[in-house]
């Protein structure tokens, strides 16, 4: 019944869609994107290997998802009164079934793209991505699923941030320079950010069904000085990212002028980051799905000013 009030059918394309998550999928681009234009200050990037590292971070991001709707389904966590948007499985609009296989079906995608990746890069990319299916699978699934235990907010800081941006560069230099590692910083808090607002609005829910996130376990005001402070460190980051394109021995008034200036677009966003912060002090329960969108548009922004920053830098 609540799946034909969404106007959706069951196991149509659009059940498909919604489970998907589709507005999630900048978590996985913008890191392939900011790790590429880290290569390409490098002199080695690479347009076969950037399209495969993409194309791989999307089914990853999407198997999780799946693994997301069905996992917290059979665990109780997508209950009628849900606050976020609807969950293709607890609306009856696909079977569990139809979901396993759907995720199986994005990470072995997700496999056929890593494959490449290994063959040019190798051992180091097929570990990167079994780590990343596991993960994946864990975060909501499994006998110690990491959301469950407050852990989701280490997950997608490592793996959305360092793992996913130093991984693409690595692709595409076989090392990792230290660009690509002060780059995944603001990228992976910003990514983190996004799942604070998702917690902060579920906490009490979460709560009574025994899903115990890092809001549940620190509360709703330090769950906002959390927020404040995965926002604060993005902008601060661009310090390190700025210096390090300018050189070692580089003054910091020089970071302003040169190719270390093109470094400091992503403060265009910051009206919009500060927009955010407000909101999350002010608002609760469904108001906050705004909130979530809003950071996740900021994400996508603050990594394609960052990413646009890195290619200018590389201009005489």
């Amino acid at each position: 019944d609540t799946g034909a009030g969404l106007g959706i059918e069951p196991s149509s394309v659009r059940a498909w869609v919604l489970a998907a998550r589709l507005k999630t999928l900048p978590a996985a681009v913008v890191p392939v994107a900011v790790g590429s234009s880290c290569a390409l200050v490098h002199d080695g990037f690479a347009w076969v290997a950037t399209l495969a590292a993409g194309l791989g971070a999307l089914w990853i991001q999407v198997g999780t998802n799946l693994a997301n709707d069905v996992f917290d389904h059979e665990r109780g966590a997508d209950t009628p009164d849900r606050l976020g948007p609807p969950r293709a499985v607890a609306e009856g609009l696909l079977s569990p079934a139809q979901v396993r296989r759907g995720m199986m079906t994005a990470f072995a995608l997700a496999t056929c793209c890593g494959l490449y990746l290994v063959s040019i890069a190798g051992w180091p990319v097929l570990a990167i991505g079994v780590a990343s299916i596991l993960a994946g699978i864990g975060y909501t699934g499994g006998p110690y699923p990491l959301a469950y235990n407050a852990l989701g907010d280490l997950f997608v800081l490592l793996f959305f941030g360092f793992v996913a941006v130093c991984g693409t560069a690595f692709v595409q230099l076989q090392s990792v320079p230290l660009l690509a590692v002060w780059a995944s910083l603001p990228v992976g808090v910003l990514a983190t950010a996004m799942l604070v607002v998702n917690n902060i609005r579920d906490a009490d829910k979460d709560e009574t069904v025994g899903k115990k996130t890092l809001a549940v376990v620190l509360g709703r005001r330090l769950s906002e000085v959390q927020y404040n402070t995965l926002i604060a460190l993005a902008y601060l980051s661009l310090a390190p990212v700025a210096s390090t394109v300018g050189g070692s021995g580089m003054e910091v008034s020089q970071w302003f002028s040169g190719p270390s200036r093109w470094l400091w677009l992503p403060l265009l966003t910051l009206p919009h980051a500060i927009r955010l912060v407000s909101q999350v002090h002010r608002r609760s329960g469904a108001d906050l799905n705004s909130t979530l969108a809003g950071t996740a548009q900021l994400l996508l922004v603050f990594g394609g000013l960052m990413s646009l920053g890195l290619v200018l830098s590389t201009i005489p």
